[in-house]
């Protein structure tokens, strides 16, 4: 006979009971198993940062913007530094008048000089805050109230059919390196970055410019959005213009193979 009563409710532990591992404990140290893995994880990840904010993102813009003005710095002294170098090619020359027309001729082409005269300027626009679509078409997706990078390229490239001496985008004249690109809403243009409205001004005849900007099947479908969603779309004619040559470097820059 035992000297103490059994725990009322709790079944006598006889000599014989199985100790093994039930399944629910089994599945309990897994899920305990797996969050310490994603603990670990996610501070080798987070290096002792907040990973659940904007402020990488923020930082990333905060750089691209201080390269932008880094390198509107550097485009000004460039230009400066050009200026001296013709100063002192003219204090120094000697070449022939025909050579000297030829090298007229060749910085025009390249459209390092200044260069004047009728013209137009474009600009385009995103969508106002809360545009809605016009009557008769559909509801518009987030894509279809900004500019692209295909919109300012489609611009260009009429402008350039339509016998255009020179373009200027915002601020900067266009060479033959020149690349109009857009990441997000930004346009990034030979080191700068720019937002919107976007205003590219072009020297030439003003008839043959606005009939190219017409015949374009890019801006023609641009023009439905503009209807549609009420995108930006301004044509200002000029009677004269003044676009000021390229300052910046005309180096090729090209992808390496890595080592």
């Amino acid at each position: 006979m035992s000297n103490s009563a059994d725990t009322p409710g709790e079944p006598p532990a006889g000599p014989g009971r199985a100790t093994g591992w039930r399944p629910v404990r089994l599945l309990t140290l897994a899920v305990f198993a797996l969050a310490g893995l994603l603990f670990v994880t996610s501070f080798n990840t987070a290096k002792g940062t907040n990973i659940r904010t904007d402020a990488s993102l923020l930082r990333l813009s905060d750089l691209i913007e201080e390269r932008s003005h880094k390198n509107a710095g550097l485009d000004e002294t460039t230009a400066a530094l050009r200026g001296e170098v013709d100063s002192l090619a003219a204090r120094d020359d000697g070449s022939t008048a025909a050579e000297d027309a030829r090298l007229k001729a060749l910085e025009t082409t390249a459209g390092t000089t200044e260069v004047s005269g009728s013209g137009l300027t474009v600009t385009l626009d995103d969508a106002p805050p809360g545009a809605q679509a016009a009557p008769g078409y559909p509801e518009p997706q987030a894509n279809d109230l900004v500019i692209h990078q295909q919109d300012l390229q489609a611009v260009v490239n009429a402008l350039w059919a339509g016998g255009a001496e020179g373009i200027r985008v915002m601020d900067q004249r266009l060479i033959s390196t020149s690349a109009v690109r857009c990441v997000g809403n930004t346009l990034i243009l030979q080191g700068r970055v720019y937002s919107p409205p976007y205003k590219i001004t072009a020297v030439g005849d003003r008839g043959k410019l606005d009939k190219a900007l017409a015949d374009s099947p890019a801006l023609q479908n641009y023009q439905l959005y503009v209807k549609a969603y009420g995108l930006g779309w301004k044509v200002d004619d000029h009677k004269k213009v003044t676009l000021p040559g390229y300052t910046g470097a005309v180096d090729l820059h090209h992808a390496k193979p890595a080592a």
